[in-house]
């Protein structure tokens, strides 16, 4: 009689699930998928029910020969890839495959990598849904459909290496979008007021204008600044009413698959891509010593908030143990998901409470160790009492104007205890006051502000807002930001997402041939009916059909109709060399750069940039600039300023023959306590300028914007950096976060 076969999806879990089932099985794994379509034909019969071409991943043979073997050497093959569409797809493909060798076959899958999972999932197996894998099967179709038919129309008509997606392209939308409404924004003056006053009681406090003659003050300019001034100069400050009341702040539920890339984003700088890379590990096991190979946290791909009662019990008796009952609800806590989540298993969650990462934390890599941190927080916290504060609203009375001072007073920490992230935002805490006290004034600010554009969206804020539109599906959205940077349609400037002009102009071109693909709305009708197929109660044959009536006329249009900007995409600008040129930007192997329409006749070429409106601006090309004799050179050869591609630096005039070269320097000393370097322009690998210190690695310090050798008056700061915005102009600004000191530059 032989053994039982558990095939997996990852040669990781092999080890930690080998340790719990003992010698009474084998444990064999597919490596991810082992069939899909074909890389170099679409592999996809539209007139036959859209029936797919699947064939053997290539370099996948020896993995699906092994599992073949296997499985005729077992009795019963236990099926086990991840709890998601796509594992049973990839259970699915695995099944068709060995099913010759075998066909005893069984699906089990389990949320967390357990022994208790592990032997109730085999005690408890099902068949394979095919509700589910019809679901994954048209959603690889419809990926295929429009990325293998559109990416070859943008080759011809644009450039080659480009790349359309029924996702992908309208989070590409989104960018160009926010960026638009950026350079279409018109900034608007206006001026905050603030008071600082003391009662009888230390310490003095901040209110803010509240309102002005019974109204809602609009300060737009600096004379009606100056008028309000005038107004309240030297009336009494009177609390003229006072409102406390106790209030609760509730945690917040354990992580999703997208909750959790935007705080590891937020709070630990990681990308989606990397977030899920780390998440996985802790899934599949890592070795904790004496413990062995242990899997830290459950399956990291999920829309549901839900969690076990056993995960529940083990949070309750944590938290009563180690901070006591009164930090324990006097009801468990328990979170709804979304309508649209398929609750198929839990939240993303520690699998042993007990286990802290303090505990584990020198057995862990850092950043393991901070991403289980931040899980197990999360979820502790999401099982805690609510935070209750004490809260005090003060109004107060000056002339014609009221200003409203609030205090916030921390009475139990409940979940705060655990995740003190949530408590940045806490008010002052105010003295105590009484109805008709006169306050002293210490000092009335004033300051004149500028409406701010939309700000570019970060990954985090980009997920968050994918997430809300119900367009594509968490575990989708790493691939998906990997894949927009990789074709060069955005780049990440300070940790933002800018649209560089071949994702503009590729967005244009698709939105104008592909209204009905780019619609925002149209792709989550599109997931919500793929959620259908997945419920058994949508027919995905019929889904690719309806989905191709409107599709391939619309290709056929967009072939004949598309405009062609191979050649290059006009500018308006004329070429400064030739007389009757006009300048076009090119999309380039290294880049985008400028060059004549007249090409060959006019060889006219130059870099740009486009200033805040988006306008384009010719960068110049300096004039060498002599720095002396080169010193290492014996035949009087010259030092110059030189640029290449990657920025500028300091060379011998025979560069390269003389390797001779350093950075170019800004004569303002490095900043930081006890250094003695400078700060040097450096180019980032985007080709976007930065200045850091010439000690690096030694010292790290570095800004993006121009250093100028004077103090911050608000700060500690010893430079200040010299910036330009639409709002302000050319300013010098304070490079400490959160300062907030700036100065106007004629």
């Amino acid at each position: 009689m032989g053994k039982d076969l558990i095939i997996v999806e990852s040669p990781a879990k092999i080890k930690t699930i080998k340790k719990f089932l003992g010698g009474g099985y084998e444990v064999e794994a597919s490596v991810g998928h082992v069939r899909d379509l074909p890389t170099k034909t679409l592999g996809v019969d539209e007139g036959n029910d859209f029936a797919p071409d699947y064939q053997i991943i290539p370099g996948k043979a020896k993995v699906v020969s092994k599992l073949k073997s296997a499985a005729k050497a077992a009795d019963t093959v236990y099926l086990a890839p991840d709890p998601d569409r796509e594992g049973e797809a990839i259970a699915w493909h695995v099944a068709e495959v060995i099913r010759s060798s075998n066909p005893n076959l069984k699906r089990i899958q389990f949320n967390e990598i357990t022994a208790k999972a592990v032997k109730e999932a085999l005690a408890n197996p099902t068949e394979l849904r095919k509700p589910l894998f019809d679901s994954q099967q048209a959603r690889r179709i419809l990926d295929r459909l429009v990325g293998y038919k559109i990416s070859p129309l943008l080759w011809k008509k644009v450039k080659r290496g480009l790349s359309a997606g029924r996702v992908q392209s309208v989070a590409l939308r989104l960018i160009v979008d926010r960026e638009r409404e950026r350079q279409a924004f018109v900034s608007e003056e206006y001026w905050v007021f603030k008071i600082t006053v003391q009662g009888e009681t230390p310490p003095p406090f901040d209110a803010d204008l509240w309102k002005v003659d019974g109204e809602k003050p609009v300060i737009g300019d600096e004379k009606t600044a100056l008028a309000l001034e005038s107004r309240v100069n030297g009336q009494p400050y009177v609390v003229r009413d006072i409102v406390e009341k106790e209030r609760q702040r509730h945690p917040r539920p354990p992580f999703i698959t997208s909750t959790l890339q935007q705080d590891a984003s937020n709070k630990l700088g990681f990308n989606a891509k990397r977030t899920m890379s780390v998440a996985q590990r802790l899934y599949e096991g890592v070795e904790l010593g004496e413990r062995g190979t242990t899997a830290l946290i459950t399956y990291m791909r999920t829309d549901s908030v839900r969690i076990s009662d056993e995960a529940k019990d083990g949070a309750r008796e944590w938290i009563t143990r180690t901070l006591g009952p009164e930090f324990y609800p006097k009801e468990p806590r328990v979170y709804k998901s979304k309508g649209s989540a398929q609750d198929a298993h839990e939240a993303i969650r520690p699998v042993d409470p007990s286990l802290t990462p303090d505990s584990i934390k020198n057995n862990l890599p850092p950043e393991q160790y901070k991403l289980y941190r931040l899980i197990w927080e999360r979820f502790m916290a999401s099982q805690m009492a609510s935070a209750r504060f004490w809260d005090t609203v003060a109004t107060i009375e000056s002339g014609p104007a009221q200003w409203r001072a609030k205090g916030e007073r921390l009475v139990f920490p409940g979940f705060l205890q655990i995740w003190p992230q949530s408590s940045d935002n806490q008010s002052a805490v105010l003295p105590k006051l009484v109805t008709g006290q006169e306050l002293r004034l210490e000092k009335l600010h004033k300051e004149q502000k500028f409406t701010q554009p939309p700000a570019r969206f970060s990954e985090a804020s980009l997920v968050h807002k994918l997430e809300e539109l119900g367009i594509g599906r968490p575990s989708t959205y790493a691939a998906i930001i990997s894949t927009l940077t990789e074709r060069d349609y955005v780049h990440i400037e300070e940790k933002h997402f800018q649209p560089t002009d071949l994702g503009v102009i590729v967005c244009d071109l698709l939105v104008e041939h592909f209204a009905h693909l780019m619609d925002a709305g149209f792709t989550a009708r599109m997931e919500e009916s793929l959620d259908h197929v997945a419920e058994g109660e949508t027919d995905w044959v019929a889904l690719l059909r309806d989905f191709t009536l409107d599709f391939n006329p619309t290709l056929d249009k967009a072939r004949e109709n598309m405009t062609q900007v191979k050649a290059g995409m006009d500018t308006g600008l004329s070429c400064p060399q030739c007389e009757d040129g006009r300048l076009v930007v090119k999309f380039g192997k290294n880049g985008t750069f400028l060059g004549c329409a007249n090409y060959p006749a006019c060889s006219f070429t130059s870099n740009y940039i486009r200033n805040s409106a988006g306008e384009i601006e010719l960068v110049k090309e300096e004039a060498p600039e002599d720095l002396g004799p080169c010193p290492k050179c014996e035949d009087g050869r010259l030092v110059v300023k030189k640029t290449k591609t990657g920025g500028r630096f300091v060379a011998c005039s025979n560069y390269p023959a003389c390797r001779h070269t350093k950075s170019v320097s800004t004569g303002v000393p490095c900043p930081k306590e006890g250094c003695d370097g400078e700060l040097v322009e450096k180019t980032s690998r985007r080709g976007k300028p930065f200045y850091s210190c010439s000690k690096y690695p030694k010292c790290d310090y570095a800004v993006w914007d121009f250093p100028v050798a004077k103090p911050c008056p608000l700060c500690e700061s010893k430079i200040l950096v010299r910036k330009e915005t639409k709002a302000r102009g050319t300013h010098l600004a304070c490079p400490v976060k959160d300062c907030g000191y700036w100065e106007k530059l004629d």
